[in-house]
């Protein structure tokens, strides 16, 4: 299994940690980490997905809930949820991979972790928000969120270090 497979199934966890919890703060990301720290050389990008996906969250499910029908997120499995909010932010920001691969990692991880609809599930909510950002309607995210109003990171929140500086 390769690094960033690595990365993403352990971002999912992670995320799908602090999705349980409705706590996304880099508290709760360090508890994370401590219980399962990540070996070095997936820590990058693994850091580098949780803390896009916190970052940039409210308007990952507002693409995830305009392209799903007749489910609320609520309604969604944890895993689906956060497996697509990681294909998401890898779509939008990770310029350096290939929709498709975004995709077919989000599938498999999605079959791995999920139920036995999960690949079909988050392939046709997923794949519906790639013809979207490929025909215009969804722009990529600004290289740096606060130039969009976003959350600030986990690494910025107050009073609290960021896991990858604790385990540095």
């Amino acid at each position: 299994m390769g690094t960033r497979r690595k990365a993403r199934e352990l971002a999912m966890q992670a995320l799908f940690f602090m999705d349980q919890r409705n706590d996304f703060t880099a508290e709760s990301f360090g508890r994370f980490c401590a219980s399962f720290a990540p070996k070095p050389e997936v820590r990058p990008f693994f850091t580098h997905l949780v803390e896009g996906v916190v970052q940039r969250r409210d308007r990952l499910d507002a693409l995830i809930q305009s392209a799903s029908e007749n489910w609320s997120l609520d309604r969604m499995s944890g895993v689906d949820r956060n497996v697509m909010r990681i294909a998401l932010f890898e779509m939008l920001s990770c310029r350096d991979i290939p929709a498709k691969v975004s995709i077919n990692e989000a599938v498999d991880i999605g079959k791995k972790f999920g139920t036995e609809d999960s690949g079909a599930f988050i392939n046709g909510i997923i794949d519906t928000i790639r013809a979207a950002i490929e025909r215009g309607e969804v722009r990529p995210f600004a290289e740096d969120p606060s130039a969009a109003d976003e959350t600030p990171p986990l690494a910025d929140a107050p009073a609290q270090r960021s896991p990858s500086e604790e385990f540095s």
